[in-house]
């Protein structure tokens, strides 16, 4: 298989192996108008198998998603063809309109114009507390 590198975009490699699809979805890459390759299951030294998301354009991506959905992987921008910077992206403190409070009783659930907001309750179990309903993510 044959995947061509890029020019001038964003490389989000060392995903946790089946978390690509996931990480693509929720950074609403299918919506975009250039070229976009998900490697599945890709062979690493690290951690045995990952995935990696190829864009192939110099778009905004959300941080706050990356770290949320996988807190070891890594953003490499790409310029003129060479890396021109790496990123490590830990989890975000806050989640803001990135996933939705699933608690039917949640003020979120009533009242539209509000914002979906999560605090990070603890790092270790990757968990996540919505700050009007106290409920788990």
């Amino acid at each position: 298989m044959k995947i061509d590198s890029i020019k001038n975009g964003i490389v989000i490699d060392h995903i946790e192996a089946g978390l690509g699809m996931q990480l693509y979805k929720l950074l609403g890459l299918d919506d975009l108008d250039c070229s976009v390759a998900i490697i599945k299951n890709a062979s690493s030294r690290k951690l045995g198998k990952k995935d990696i998301i190829k864009i192939d354009s110099d778009i905004p991506v959300s941080f706050d998603v990356i770290g949320f959905i996988d807190p070891g992987a890594t953003v490499n921008i790409i310029k003129d063809g060479r890396l021109a910077e790496k990123l490590s992206i830990p989890m975000p403190e806050r989640l803001i309109n990135v996933v939705k409070c699933k608690n039917p009783r949640c003020i979120t659930s009533t009242e539209q114009d509000i914002d979906h907001i999560f605090k990070l309750a603890s790092q270790s179990q990757k968990l996540y507390r919505c700050i009007y309903c106290d409920a788990k993510l």
